[in-house]
């Protein structure tokens, strides 16, 4: 439980903060609270109407923005009816993806989200990517936007933009939509970009065959010799090696049960260990007579991956999306994991500026990660999200040309609350599962 150390001492602080806040008042009423959640705002909105001489152009992209919302609401409601029957029969451990610090996506407490600055670039940039949405739309469709700011709940969890509440109850039909669905349409947008920018600045890391250990198999001769992960072969048996193939030379010489000696770096600090070699197990073959279980980190083979993960084209995001969990949580890394945080393996990658490139890489695509994710989850048609509101304005509108308006209430609570049940139940049921056992 040393998880729940940090997080408790970040609520200490927050709360200390918030009630300073809130007896004292030393910004009136810019700082307002919602239960134990702070909202800093502005008032200073007016830099919204600069957007308004490209209402035509905008109410265009407002259209196509609602229809993906639509597509994508329509998509993720399917999956999740469903995976829900064999959820139901065969529930999952609390582990992995469905452990309980799992369930919000925290930096540093979600176990496939890091604590590092990247992460945290491309979270901010989604919260104002999606409620600059709101607000831009908002004014394109003549509702006034009385101030914007940001959530905070230990951390920031959020920003939003308020509309005035009379504007947005008198607008019907396609212009609400187009604002309610603004934000998601921009976190597609976004995650596309983001994701088409980490590609084309991926194209200019070119793989390195610098022989860096990616692992070893169980039980082999590396494994006894002690041999690091994630170290650097400089030099076998007294031969200088610098390329994966200039490692399997070297070993020519050599038969089964001869002691090799393996100069490794790792950290900075060179290390020698003396591993024995053996012949190859029967099942198995490789580029030299002897048997080590070392297999080196193949950059050419993760270059492989990505380009052909490229080709999904419009799915690409679901694939991505996917990365950080089976990097962390899985340990399934494939080699991504150079995508999402610092990594060791950028050695065996020449880069144009190696400083800062893999930050800009990581900072992409946690950027596209996060509008994705965002962006799904909210196109979702359950009330408070963005997707419930433009589900709830079109079986209004439904409904009311049917002469059906007394009924449209209750048509909009059953499929808020079937997909809220589906997502409550999905949560808790590993949770339950485990402790019924």
């Amino acid at each position: 439980m040393e998880w729940f150390i940090l997080p408790a001492v970040a609520v200490i602080v927050y709360a200390t903060v918030a009630v300073n806040f809130y007896i004292r008042r030393p910004l009136g009423d810019r700082i307002v609270f919602y239960g134990p959640i702070m909202a800093i705002k502005t008032f200073r909105v007016g830099f919204l109407d600069t957007f308004l001489r490209f209402r035509s152009a905008l109410k265009v992209y407002g259209t196509i923005g609602a229809f993906m919302v639509v597509v994508v609401s329509i998509f993720m409601t399917f999956s999740l009816l469903l995976i829900f029957p064999q959820f139901i029969s065969q529930p999952p451990p609390p582990t992995g993806i469905h452990d309980p610090r799992n369930i919000l996506a925290i930096p540093g407490l979600n176990q496939a989200i890091p604590f590092t600055l990247a992460v945290w670039l491309g979270l901010l940039l989604t919260i104002f990517v999606h409620e600059f949405g709101h607000g831009i739309l908002a004014r394109v469709e003549s509702m006034r936007v009385k101030s914007m700011g940001v959530l905070f709940a230990v951390l920031p969890i959020g920003a939003f933009v308020e509309p005035d509440e009379g504007d947005v109850e008198k607008a019907k039909g396609i212009s609400k939509i187009r604002m309610f669905g603004a934000g998601i349409a921009n976190n597609l947008l976004a995650a596309l970009v983001s994701f088409g920018l980490l590609f084309l600045l991926l194209g200019y890391a070119v793989p390195s065959p610098v022989p860096l250990v990616w692992g070893y198999y169980g039980g082999s001769p590396a494994e006894r010799a002690g041999i690091p992960p994630l170290g650097i072969v400089k030099e076998i048996g007294g031969v200088e090696v610098d390329t994966i193939d200039g490692a399997f030379q070297a070993l020519e010489r050599y038969a089964p049960g001869d002691e090799v000696a393996f100069r490794i770096e790792k950290g900075g600090m060179e290390n020698t260990y003396l591993l024995r070699v053996e012949e190859w197990p029967e099942n198995m073959s490789g580029k030299s007579p002897v048997f080590t279980g070392i297999f080196y980190y193949n950059p050419v083979s993760v270059k492989d991956t990505l380009e052909r993960s490229a080709e999904l084209g419009i799915l690409l995001p679901l694939f991505l999306l996917a990365v950080p969990l089976n990097v962390f949580i899985d340990g399934n890394t494939a080699g991504l994991d150079i995508l999402v945080m610092d990594s060791p393996v950028s050695v065996a990658w020449m880069v144009p500026f190696p400083g800062f490139f893999w930050f800009m890489i990581q900072a992409l695509f946690w950027c596209g990660w996060f509008n994705a994710a965002v962006g799904i989850f909210n196109a979702l048609p359950l009330l408070p999200l963005d997707g419930g509101y433009i589900m709830k304005e079109c079986v209004e509108r439904f409904f009311e040309r049917r002469g059906w308006s007394r009924y449209s209430y209750l048509a909009v609570s059953a499929i808020s609350s079937i997909i809220a049940f589906v997502i409550l139940t999905i949560i808790a049921l590993p949770i339950l599962s485990q402790f019924l056992k």
